[in-house]
């Protein structure tokens, strides 16, 4: 009897010290509520399964299977949190993600939009190679479709540019610049440029012409159990620079912020720099990729709907073409980011994306440019799904 005691003293402690240990470490790496309740069940039932074999009750078969069932609930529990969690809230959101394919203008079933009447604009040679970011290729494959020859894929379209007769692509913001700057793009659409992209262009003695064509929203987004639901731009620079590292400190729950960042010489990481003022962004998280040569490079991490990130893209290709992430778009200082309050401009940080020339000797540029900043051209991006420049338009197309 004493020994029995004994033991069960013993083993309470070792429990108890254990479940408060493991308690503690599913706090500091987990985070996840799930663990920080079921932690603590997990131990109780597995010390009651010890207590019940030291003191003999139920028989050797029933406390086998008490154990088992116990073991069996604790592991089945948690791979099913798992998968829920990696199913519903772990979602990738970056441009690898978005299958461009969908948009090709010249595809019977394509998404990209089509005016209601033949365009005034139609070229049949000299046609300009296009390029751009990916979240305005739907924009300029609708160009294309109104007024580049009609053909069928492969005719006129790739995603990527890997032969000389691929005249609408796009390979992100980022390669499309370094294109324009070395003349094997004509034109791109993209945001304004890093300034890395300006001085690689000021070093090989290019001129970059921007001509407005129209406007998106610079949107942040958490996952959408996320409780908080404005930020201010001071806010969003102290998060991005490492100040503000709690989402209590914002009326959220008591959880590191997890602030993912883009690529440098993204168009979107070129807004969150433009967004910050000069005050320095904390470093991203990240992870080590083995290149093909069998070295380690250290990469941005794309975006991850956990319940503690926060991450930010346009509008358009956040609410478009990636909408199935379950994530939740933050008011900025009060205003909710829509369509109505980028055009009312009420929205604080909506900017224009751009036609972005380097001197090409094409002699349609021009045509093409004015008639992209025409009616039927505005009509094209607002049907798109972004905020053209001019306010209202004369007819449908």
């Amino acid at each position: 009897m004493t020994g029995k005691l004994f033991g069960s003293i013993i083993i309470t402690a070792l429990t108890a010290v254990g479940g408060l240990f493991g308690w503690i470490m599913a706090a500091i790496f987990t985070g996840e509520a799930f663990y920080l309740w079921a932690a603590p069940v997990y131990v109780v039932l597995l010390w009651l399964t010890i207590i019940l074999k030291i003191w003999g009750i139920f028989a050797v078969k029933i406390r086998k299977i008490l154990l088992i069932s116990v073991l069996a609930a604790i592991l089945l529990s948690i791979v099913g949190f798992e998968i829920i969690k990696a199913y519903g809230r772990s979602i990738e959101l970056n441009d690898q993600g978005v299958d461009l394919r969908l948009y090709e203008p010249f595809k019977a079933d394509t998404k990209a939009v089509s005016l209601s009447e033949p365009s005034t604009l139609r070229l049949t040679d000299n046609l300009l190679k296009l390029d751009g970011a990916t979240a305005l290729y739907p924009v300029y494959a609708a160009f294309a479709r109104a007024v580049y020859p009609e053909g069928t894929y492969p005719a006129y379209t790739y995603l990527y540019p890997s032969r000389d007769d691929a005249y609408v692509v796009s390979s992100n913001t980022a390669v499309a610049y370094n294109r324009l700057i070395s003349g094997e793009a004509d034109m791109i659409f993209a945001a304004g440029p890093s300034a890395d992209q300006l001085q690689i262009a000021r070093d090989r003695g290019v001129e970059m012409v921007f001509t407005p064509i129209g406007k998106e929203a610079f949107v942040f987004f958490v996952n959408s159990r996320n409780p908080v639901n404005n930020l201010t731009i001071a806010d969003i620079q102290k998060i991005y620079s490492g100040e503000a590292v709690n989402w209590r400190e914002f009326g959220g729950d008591n959880r590191a912020i997890r602030a993912f960042q883009r690529p440098e010489n993204s168009g979107s990481q070129t807004a969150l720099t433009g967004l910050m003022g000069g005050i320095p962004l904390t470093p991203p998280p990240g992870r080590d990729v083995i290149d093909g040569m069998g070295g380690i490079i250290s990469s941005v991490s794309a975006y991850r709907n956990h319940s503690n990130s926060i991450g930010y893209s346009f509008l358009f290709f956040a609410t478009e073409m990636v909408n199935d992430n379950k994530i939740k778009l933050l008011s900025l200082e009060g205003v909710q980011p829509t369509r109505e309050n980028v055009a009312n401009g009420t929205y604080p940080y909506a900017s224009n994306f751009y036609a972005v020339t380097a001197g090409t000797d094409n002699p349609n540029a021009g045509a093409f440019l004015d008639w992209i900043l025409s009616e039927q051209g505005q009509y094209l991006i607002l049907r798109t799904g972004y905020t053209p420049l001019t306010a209202s338009f004369k007819g449908e197309g």
